[in-house]
């Protein structure tokens, strides 16, 4: 991948595998929506999720791409600082992973309750949950720069590359959340300590992830 500007690409998909099973406004709503209305409102909401994302995405490449091309020395900086980021989304969902764990005695659950919508405004509604989420934008740069080689004549093809490998995960995600939304729905009513484990692995993992790639920068 090295030749197509994109380096670590194994690290990079194993980091995409992380960030799409990260449970987020996107994913809830579409297991809700497969859960308590059918397949076909999960499938109209995970148009707008991927047509929202790609927006998102493509607002963060061109971002960084016009960064790359004006100033060099402050892609690497944004470099550092995306890495920083990535530790501190990691020990803020550590943070969050011990809270659950301490209520995981407490009986009461959270049900999410979709009021019945035709596809269209299902799709309307994944849209904007997807598009109203700035610091995805955020997330996303600091996450793309570690995996673009600056010295590349054609930035805009790794971008892509990375794009499209994290939307493959993220549409794989969400067709199983749809096939098993029901039974999935059922057990996370009852997922305080799922969460609670998956939510600190995970965020361990961003931790090791960044400071791995911090490190690896500055070789």
């Amino acid at each position: 991948m090295e030749n197509f500007g994109v380096v670590n690409y194994l690290t990079y998909a194993l980091g995409a595998v992380l960030i799409v099973l990260l449970p987020g406004p996107n994913s809830l709503y579409v297991l809700s929506l497969a859960a308590q209305q059918g397949r076909r409102s999960g499938w109209a909401a995970v148009a707008g999720v991927f047509i929202g994302d790609s927006v998102l995405i493509l607002a963060t490449a061109l971002g960084a791409i016009s960064i790359l091309s004006a100033y060099p020395a402050l892609f690497m900086v944004i470099k550092y600082a995306g890495a920083a980021y990535l530790i501190y989304i990691g020990i803020n969902l550590i943070g969050g992973a011990i809270k659950t764990w301490r209520t995981i005695d407490d009986k009461s659950v959270d049900d999410v309750s979709i009021r019945k919508a035709s596809s269209t405004k299902a799709f309307k509604k994944a849209l904007l949950v997807s598009l109203l989420n700035p610091k995805a934008i955020l997330f996303l740069l600091s996450f793309f720069v570690q995996f673009v080689d600056p010295t590349f004549s054609q930035p805009i093809i790794p971008f892509l590359i990375l794009a499209a490998t994290l939307q493959f995960f993220s549409l794989l995600y969400l067709a199983v959340l749809i096939y098993a939304g029901t039974k999935l729905a059922a057990a996370f009513k009852k997922r305080k300590k799922i969460n609670a484990i998956s939510g600190g692995t995970i965020g361990t993992g961003f931790v090791l992830f960044a400071i791995k790639l911090a490190l690896a920068s500055a070789q």
